[in-house]
């Protein structure tokens, strides 16, 4: 499932990855009439479109579940903001971190969630806590993109080449329900950085408004986005290699919405726009990372 609903047609492989049965069941399917297809070259073929009609008319038959709000929650990042409202795919968003996201959307408050979360135990993205939050969900776990973390500085600001270096300084904190408050306290820990060793300025809910709070000289420093410092003419001193990953309610998936959100990362300008932003990797957008 990782973009094949943008291409017109899905072939045998695509259908069984989206369905998550064998293609054998898939070929049973189409033999019996009940999936919509054509043989093209000798090969089978499913109209995308008719696909997503096809699943969301078949329903368990059971009371229906309150429809959930077309709202975007989670973590924020500049990237998918900027995709979100480009598109105008119709998408509101609710953007106050990770975890904030994964409490709503489990509640049903939103459509899907952009997460950053780090398990320290396994090494892992956002895996555990998508899979412990989401469990018995019809939800499924797809790559957005890596992108670079570190520490946003200003040019005539103090220099810390990492972690350590922070003792005296004023820190940029963000809320505690953000991935990026979890992954500072990670690295602080392993940097051997007590709470005591450093002043925190006022929280920021945001990337940008991070940014701007060492841009202003709120704060000497926070743990921030490349993106987003080069967007400031900040300086960057990168940490970690961050996966990014948009957990999607499995029906809103194929609703238009998501669907017009989902072509327009797959047009050139999209790209583009990642590359001027800089500190993103897209090599694996589209994957899916966890089936529900």
């Amino acid at each position: 499932m990782t973009d094949t609903l943008s291409h017109e047609f899905l072939t045998v492989g695509e259908l069984a990855e989206l369905l998550r049965i064998k293609e054998r069941k898939v070929y049973d399917l189409a033999a019996s009439g009940e999936v919509p297809c054509s043989k093209a070259t000798g090969k089978l073929l499913f109209p995308a479109r008719e696909i997503r009609a096809w699943v969301a008319g078949a329903r368990v038959d059971s009371a229906p579940g309150p429809a959930r709000p077309g709202v975007f929650l989670g973590s924020h990042d500049p990237l998918l903001d900027w995709a979100i409202r480009q598109s105008r795919c119709g998408l509101a968003t609710y953007f106050d971190g990770s975890l904030d996201g994964l409490d709503r959307f489990t509640r049903g408050e939103g459509v899907a969630a952009g997460l950053h979360v780090f398990d320290a135990a396994s090494g892992v993205w956002n895996l555990d806590a998508a899979s412990r939050s989401a469990e018995g969900m019809n939800a499924v776990l797809i790559r957005f993109a890596t992108r670079a973390r570190g520490l946003v500085l200003r040019a005539d600001g103090p220099a810390p080449g990492g972690m350590a270096g922070l003792k005296g300084l004023r820190i940029a904190p963000r809320q505690p329900e953000s991935g990026t408050a979890r992954l500072f306290d990670e690295l602080a820990e392993a940097a051997g950085l007590a709470p005591a060793d450093v002043i925190l300025a006022p929280v920021e809910r945001t990337e940008d408004e991070a940014v701007q709070s060492v841009r202003r000289g709120d704060a000497d420093v926070t743990l921030g986005l490349e993106s987003v410092a080069r967007s400031y003419g900040l300086r960057f001193v990168p940490l970690v290699q961050e996966r990014f990953d948009l957990l999607v309610d499995r029906k809103a998936y194929f609703d238009p919405a998501m669907q017009d959100l989902l072509a327009f990362c797959h047009d050139p300008a999209f790209r583009q726009r990642a590359e001027s932003l800089g500190g993103y990797d897209l090599a694996d957008f589209g994957r899916v990372v966890w089936n529900g």
